[in-house]
């Protein structure tokens, strides 16, 4: 990639300028001429002259640079090239095709390193943190050999020689990259060789131009790449010869190129151009002499990755320049304003690791108060919101004039003065406006500014730019509620929040904000949002913050301001789809009570609840429920007084109240289970009524209503089934004259009215099974029998059931007795019906009367034989003998009495006494673990 322009900076200034005789306190006479400079830590400049001189200079204090030492080496002997080696404490220098070693202070004279001579070029290695040696290559007639020093006791040098190539010409120009990577330059092109390998291993890397001229090589980031020059264009390659990153094209072919990361130097034509090292923009020109004054010698200190010095040589001065740090360039650009430059600047330093993190924030930071100062408030957020260090109580200024709440937690941080004070927001946009004003006289009249030209072009109005401020610090405010805060900072970030939405009338996010966890201060804001008439915001901060009394008493407010038509609906709820259809759409004053509900159903007010639970009614009797069964709060209602305030006329709480104490409460009070079922019996009677009544319905609203009532009725007769505390008495007394006959036939039933229960059963309903059920659950015959009398006697004038009675015998006639059925038979009963079924009954009790007579003579057989078996087992001869012995307390029978049990065991009278004859002498229980012996009918 080629060279491009950049922005024109100052990526070096110059500190001081060196005048190497007058320092050296030379005479005029003896004129000195620069040929070669290096620089060594710590702050030392060396400088080779023609005339055979070296001198030593300190660069320790910058405005003042200190001449040290002059070392000659031979008038005739031009100091063609100066390379520090600290790793072996040594200074090489080539002059005259010689190498000679001098000592780092140049205290002791020079020495020849060996009988080389006709030196053409020398390349240290890269230096080692913590070895005392290196290597130098060195280039000699058609050799190129390696030599390796090594630094021993008493200061003494170790050199040895060896060739890595041979048979090479007109090498001019060498350099060591990482461990035994020696590129070698000639007029003809540039060739690759191992330090470490035998004479012959050469790779040509690329051919060179004949217009080319000269081949140059340097060495980049500290020794691990290589750039080759090739006319004007600098190609970068890697220790393997493949180029890798951005190539560098130059205004001219330089004359000398040294790194200072992350920029490479280039001396030509009597000036220093500075390039990045990343992409190859060029960044700024430093003029140094008059064209025609000769070749520029440049050097830098360190080894291309820490180096912050540069030094270019003309004939007679030496110009020292050092690295512009990260945070000046930055700053400088900022101060004129050039913000595309400077963030451009803070990406380069920041990909290149030159800028730390927090420096990285500090001028986000720094960026967004001038942007914001200049009336650019998106980008300026953008901005603070990039910076990790910036906190938001910096923002609180502009939103509150000072002193407030939060005066103490806004940072007195130290920026780089290039913004004035934060103060509020109206007087920024004031200072603003006036300023492009200014701008806009002063453009009419030719004279540049820095105000940014859409500014000027299209001028905004104070109205948009506040409120384009306003959301830009709603929307930084928004994002640091996500970050980990003091409470203190969160409490302003909230409350100012809730200003900045109130001075937009943004409805909806006030809401939100207010309805959900917050840390907004109520004292800051109550006043505000009343005088306001957001009362909804108000309401929802108060319950977001406990304060309940609060809370309700507005919603309350709300409600009726709602129901009178004061103040018109706002159909959505905080955080729900505004796409809704009409149909789920919720009037103000409704959600004014669901509101309400919400924090009712949370408290254990009990005052508070019973306070406002009639409004809440008078809105949704299902919110009135919800509130009164709320499983939310920590200590339930006391139901004496929820009941005793409930008005009499709320029938569907009071009853749906009743149900959850019963069911879901565990209820057993007997009073409220006869209030339940007064209260279920008399809308399932008034429910019956209507539907009798329902003349003008249409069918969809018949089969509605009966749904309806065939649901209530359910729900009576199931809990008139399962409870045994309410008085059936009370409850039948609400229902005698009404149609429900089976609540009735429950009623009567846990009264124990058997009779009536089987009349309204058989007679009234109808239903056979049901009573033939009941019939069953009684478990007498004489029921079966007292059923049977009223299918075929009805009375009141009905004709007989005989088929119901026909259906009683067939599935229960087995039971009955025959003589009592044939009895209360009419005679008016067709045979034909009862024939088959008398048949049966009688078929049956005679089979039934013979398998008795059967089971009673086996059981006969049974005893007799049982008897028998046991008469034989007593009678049973036992021979005893004078060894016979107890089995349970081995002591000798003799004449004792003894008993002997049915597994043959034979204990005495006494052992018999104390463990009875339920276990043998041998552990055997009797009553658990029988003896089944062959009886009579067995072994027969």
């Amino acid at each position: 990639m080629g060279s491009q322009p950049g922005p024109s900076r100052a990526a070096l200034e110059p500190f001081a300028t060196l005048d190497p005789a007058a320092l050296a306190s030379l005479p005029a006479s003896t004129p000195l001429t620069v040929r070669s400079a290096a620089l060594s830590a710590p702050s030392l400049l060396y400088i080779g002259t023609g005339g055979g001189k070296l001198l030593l200079f300190s660069l320790a204090t910058p405005s003042s640079p200190e001449f040290l030492r002059l070392l000659p080496i031979g008038a005739t002997r031009p100091v063609s090239a100066i390379f520090p080696l600290p790793s072996v404490a040594r200074v090489l220098v080539l002059a005259d095709g010689m190498l000679l070693l001098a000592d780092p202070l140049l205290a002791r004279p020079v020495r020849r390193l060996g009988s080389l001579r006709g030196v053409a070029a020398v390349a240290a290695s890269p230096p080692a943190s913590s070895q005392s040696s290196c290597s130098l290559a060195v280039a000699v007639g058609k050799r190129l050999l390696v030599l390796d020093l090594a630094l021993r006791e008493a200061d003494e040098l170790e050199v040895q020689t060896r060739e890595i190539a041979a048979g090479v010409e007109g090498i001019s120009a060498l350099a060591w990259v990482g461990e035994d990577s020696v590129f070698a330059g000639t007029a003809s092109g540039y060739s690759l060789f191992s330090s470490s390998g035998g004479a012959g291993q050469r790779t040509d890397i690329f051919t060179l131009p004949e217009s080319a001229g000269a081949p140059r090589i340097r060495p980049l980031s500290g020794g691990q790449e290589v750039m080759l020059l090739v006319d004007n264009v600098g190609v970068v390659v890697d220790q393997s010869g493949q180029p890798v990153g951005s190539s560098f094209v130059f205004n001219s072919r330089p004359d000398c190129i040294v790194e200072v990361f992350p920029y490479v130097v280039v001396a030509a034509e009597s000036k220093v151009d500075v390039y990045r090292r990343r992409n190859g923009v060029h960044l700024q020109t430093v003029p140094i002499a008059r064209r025609g004054t000769g070749v520029l010698t440049v050097a830098s200190d360190g080894d291309g990755s820490g180096g912050e010095v540069v030094v270019v040589a003309t004939a007679y001065k030496v110009f020292c320049y050092r690295k512009v740090s990260a945070v000046e360039q930055i700053k400088a650009l900022l101060r004129i304003k050039s913000y595309t430059e400077a963030i451009s600047l803070l990406e380069e330093f920041e990909s290149d690791g030159e800028i730390s993190n927090d420096m990285i924030s500090f001028v986000h930071a720094q960026l967004g108060f001038l942007l914001f100062f200049d009336l650019r408030f998106e980008d300026a957020v953008n901005h603070f919101l990039l910076s990790e260090t910036m906190q938001p109580a910096e923002i609180f200024p502009f939103i509150m004039r000072d002193p407030n709440r939060w005066s103490d937690l806004v940072p007195r941080k130290r920026y780089w003065g290039l913004h004035p004070p934060p103060k509020p927001l109206e007087e920024v946009i004031d200072d603003g406006l006036v300023t492009l004003q200014r701008a806009l006289f002063l453009k009419k009249a030719g004279v540049d500014t820095v105000v940014d030209e859409d500014f000027l072009s299209n001028p905004p109005t104070r109205a948009d730019l506040l409120e384009l401020a306003i959301r830009n610090i709603i929307r930084y405010l928004c994002v640091s509620r996500e970050k980990s805060l003091s409470p203190a900072e969160m409490e302003g970030v909230d409350t100012l929040l809730m200003y900045l939405y109130r001075a937009l009338d943004l409805v909806d996010d006030m809401e939100k904000l207010a309805s959900s966890q917050n840390s907004c201060v109520v004292d800051e804001l109550e006043s505000l949002l009343d005088n306001s008439g957001h009362l909804r915001t108000l309401a929802f901060l108060y319950g977001s913050k406990g304060m309940c009394s609060q809370a309700v008493a507005i919603w309350r407010i709300l409600a009726r301001n709602y129901s009178t038509g004061l103040w018109k609906d706002r159909p959505n709820l905080p955080g729900t789809d505004s796409q809704e259809t009409s149909a789920d759409k919720k009037s103000g004053e409704e959600i004014a009570a669901i509101e309400a509900s919400k924090i009712l159903q949370a408290t254990s007010d009990q005052d508070l609840v019973l306070e406002h639970l009639g409004w809440v009614a008078d809105i949704d009797q299902d919110l009135a429920t919800a509130i009164l069964t709320s499983e939310m709060r920590e200590k339930q209602l006391s139901s004496e007084k929820v009941i005793a305030a409930l008005d009499s006329e709320k029938v569907g709480i009071h009853q749906r109240y009743l149900q959850w104490l019963i069911e879901d409460q565990g209820c057993e009070d007997p009073h409220y289970h006869t209030s339940y079922a007064l209260l279920l019996s008399k809308s399932a009677m008034e429910a019956f009524h209507m539907e009798s009544n329902s003349g003008e319905k249409n069918d969809k609203e018949i089969d509605s209503d009966i749904q309806f009532i065939y649901s209530l009725r359910e729900r009576l007769q199931l809990f008139l089934q399962a409870s045994d505390l309410y008085d059936p008495e009370d409850v039948l007394d609400v229902i005698a004259e009404s149609e429900l006959w089976l609540e009735k036939a429950i009623l009567y039933r846990k009264m124990g009215q058997e009779n009536i229960v089987l009349q309204i059963l058989a007679l009234k309903l109808e239903d056979s099974e049901a009573a033939e059920q009941y019939c069953a659950e009684i478990g007498r015959d004489d029921a079966y029998i007292q059923l049977l009398d009223l299918y075929l006697d009805p009375k009141n004038g009905r004709e007989p059931m005989f088929t119901a009675a026909v259906r009683l015998l067939h599935n229960h006639g087995k039971s009955l007795d025959p003589i009592q059925v044939l009895e209360r038979l009419s005679s008016d009963m067709p045979l034909q019906l009862a024939s088959d079924t008398i048949l049966r009954m009688l078929r049956a009790r005679v089979h039934h009367h013979r398998q008795g007579q059967i089971v009673h003579n086996l059981s006969r057989a049974t005893n007799v034989d049982a008897r028998l078996t046991r008469l034989e087992e007593r009678s049973r001869h036992v021979q005893l003998t004078d060894e016979s012995i107890c089995d349970s307390c081995r002591a000798r029978l003799g004449t004792k009495l003894f008993v002997m049990y049915p597994d043959d065991s034979v204990v005495c009278y006494r052992c018999y006494r104390n463990q009875g004859d339920s276990v043998s002498a041998r552990g055997r229980n009797f009553r658990k673990d029988a003896i089944f012996k062959q009886s009579w009918l067995v072994s027969r």
